[in-house]
């Protein structure tokens, strides 16, 4: 499971993986994270991250968590929806940018820049998990820079291509 996560207005990249029962295997922005998580109670989990024992508080009404008492404002969005696509598409204004959604290597630059691009185009392909994926323009414009090679590997949210 992959996962848009912003906490207090910062934004992370968020990879989860069931490896046994209880034990996750998990990613943030790319770096392993060992995590295990329990339910303590309704809306209460109690998580070994790192080494490290939390207890974290969900108030889902306020979009908000607490750690130790300090409340953090959070935002969860799975990039594959269609609400999470769409609003990321909306905001027409300024450079956008090409993020690579996983760790992979880029297969084919389709748009070179100075290339006019449409709002769903594709611009850059990537490979991971022997599988390809057309990573298409956020908006109408223009692609002023390509910082990916072909045959080139990537991380998970390494900027791939600026749109204005």
């Amino acid at each position: 499971m992959i996962f848009d996560v912003t906490v207090n207005g910062r934004d992370y990249r968020v990879e989860l993986e069931l490896a046994k029962k209880g034990s996750w295997a998990g990613r943030v922005n790319g770096e392993k994270v060992a995590v295990d998580a329990a339910n303590a109670a309704a809306g209460v989990l109690s998580m070994l991250i790192g080494g490290e024992s939390y207890e974290i508080v969900a108030n889902p009404a306020q979009q908000q968590i607490a750690i130790a008492g300090v409340r953090y404002s959070v935002e969860v969005r799975d990039p594959r929806s269609w609400r999470t696509r769409r609003a990321r598409g909306g905001a027409q204004d300024g450079a956008k940018k090409i993020t690579a959604p996983m760790p992979g290597k880029v297969v084919r630059v389709i748009a070179q820049p100075g290339t006019e691009v449409e709002q769903g185009a594709g611009v850059i392909v990537i490979e991971a998990m022997k599988m390809q994926n057309e990573l298409k323009s956020p908006k109408k414009g223009r692609v002023v820079k390509v910082l990916a090679a072909e045959g080139a590997p990537v991380n998970a949210g390494d900027v791939l291509a600026v749109i204005e």
